[in-house]
Formats: structure tokens, C-alpha cells, sequence
């Protein structure tokens, strides 16, 4: 190991003795090597490599997942506007790097990219109500389209866009008012509903209980009788506390009052 390390110490020095530069690429990233001002056709794998400046050069390029963020007002199809922040997410790929650079440039997100997703925004977006960015749905829909468009304007350039994210809505003041207006009178239509569904079970139990009162009483109506009164008449008699009982006649009127102690001052 120490005369691997040896060796590349040396070899370094020998390069940068004879004027060479040397650069190294990692994984997720590809070189693009331009031999006197020719673009070669092939990427620049992982690795060390070494070239000689004022002749060659390499760039080095990210072939990773990248991201690029827009911000955007966004007329809807009623004249209102609204922001939209959008996340894009895309790739060029490693095979892809050579292709770019010789048709675009290495400022491919100014040049292409960046415009394209302006477009898309504009063509896309416009054509949409207020409502369908105020819905999930909506917003997926509008996410599915622009990346629809920019797949077809961009996969054939080198630059594979893999995703349209809609990361924030800004809907229009006059739209969340109606919005808050909406849900606030939907509310209290269900305050209402849920009162009214209480006030008839409220009165089914009132009904219930009448009709328990109604039934309880005609019970007890039934159940006196000429007999029943006699028999409470004789128990208030041979009772040890005072009582009074009153046996009505036809004309309603009592014919009798009886209590323990009237018997005891009778004589004998």
C-alpha cells in the first residue's frame, strides 16, 4: 500500500512537471473533455485524469437528480391571479453530457430549461379556474400536463425531466374570501341541521313520556274499584296512625270520616 501511495506521489509530480493538470471525477458525475476546441464524443468515467492545459480541458458534470425552483403569477380563465412555486425535478444523464454541451452549452438551464418551464406554466396553468389550484386533484392534474409538455420538449434535447411538483399555491384575496364565506355558511347549516335533529328527538321523547303518563294512568283508573275502595276504607280503620277516608257517593260527596282515636273515645 505505502508504494501504490509512493508511486501516485510520484507520477503527480512527474505530470505537474511536464505542465499537465490533472481532475477527478466522482460517482455521480461525468467529464466532458474538449481536445482543441473539439468536443469529444464520449464522457469522462469516475477517476483521475490528467490533461494538458491551453490544449485540453475537462468540465466536470453533475449527472445526479437536480432540482431547479420557479415562481410564477399565473393568470386563471377568469382574469384572476394567483403564484405558483414550482420544484422541477430532472436529470442528464451521463450518456446525455456530450450531447448537451455540443448543442446547448453548459448553461443549459438558462438557455433551455428555465424557458421552457415559463412556457409551460403559461400554457398550462392559464387555461385553469381558481378552483382546480385550490384542489388536490387540481393541482395533480396541472403537475401531470406540464410535465407531459416538458418531457416532449426536452427528452429529445438530452434533458430528462422526471417530475413537476407544485409546492405552494397563493390563490387570489377575493377567492379565499368567498372561500371563508362558503365554509363559514356551511357550518352553520349543519348548526341548524343539528338542531333541528335535536328539537324532534327532544319532542319524541316528550311524545314517549306523555304517552308512558297516559298509559300509567288509565292503569290505575281501571284498577279502583268499588271493592278496592272498601278494602282501604277498613285498613284506615284498623290502622295505628290517623287517617281520613273519604268514600264519595254518586254526588261526589264524602259520607264518612273515620281515624283510630274517634274509635277509642266511643264507650263501652
Amino acid at each position: 500500500m505505502k508504494n501504490l501511495m509512493y508511486l501516485a506521489v510520484v507520477l503527480f509530480s512527474a505530470f505537474a512537471l511536464m505542465g499537465c493538470a490533472v481532475v477527478g471525477i466522482e460517482d455521480g458525475q461525468a467529464g466532458v473533455k474538449i481536445d482543441l476546441g473539439k468536443i469529444q464524443d464520449n464522457a469522462v468515467s469516475t477517476g483521475w485524469h490528467f490533461f494538458i492545459p491551453g490544449v485540453s480541458s475537462i468540465e466536470v458534470w453533475n449527472v445526479k437528480l437536480l432540482e431547479i425552483k420557479e415562481t410564477a403569477q399565473v393568470p386563471s380563465s377568469e382574469g384572476l391571479i394567483s403564484q405558483l412555486d414550482l420544484s422541477i425535478l430532472y436529470q442528464i444523464p451521463k450518456e446525455n453530457v456530450t450531447r448537451v454541451r455540443k448543442t446547448i452549452g453548459a448553461d443549459y438551464q438558462t438557455t433551455v430549461l428555465e424557458p421552457y418551464i415559463r412556457e409551460a406554466i403559461r400554457n398550462v396553468a392559464s387555461g385553469y379556474e381558481v378552483k382546480a389550484l385550490y384542489s388536490d386533484e387540481g393541482r395533480n392534474k396541472i403537475g401531470k400536463q406540464m410535465l407531459e409538455f416538458l418531457k416532449a420538449k426536452l427528452d429529445s434535447k438530452g434533458i430528462i425531466v422526471i417530475d413537476v411538483l407544485l409546492r405552494d399555491v397563493k390563490l387570489p384575496a377575493a377567492f379565499m374570501d368567498s372561500i371563508q364565506q362558503k365554509l363559514k355558511t356551511e357550518q352553520e347549516a349543519l348548526q341548524k341541521q343539528f338542531e333541528l335533529q335535536k328539537a324532534e328527538k327532544d319532542a319524541q321523547i316528550a311524545v314517549a313520556k306523555a304517552k308512558g303518563v297516559a298509559e300509567s294512568n288509565k292503569i290505575i283508573a281501571g284498577s279502583i274499584s268499588d271493592n278496592y275502595l272498601r278494602y282501604l276504607w277498613i285498613e284506615g280503620l284498623q290502622s295505628n296512625e290517623k287517617q281520613i277516608i273519604y268514600v264519595p257517593t254518586e254526588a261526589n260527596l264524602p259520607i264518612m270520616e273515620a281515624g283510630r282515636s274517634g274509635l277509642e273515645k266511643q264507650p263501652k
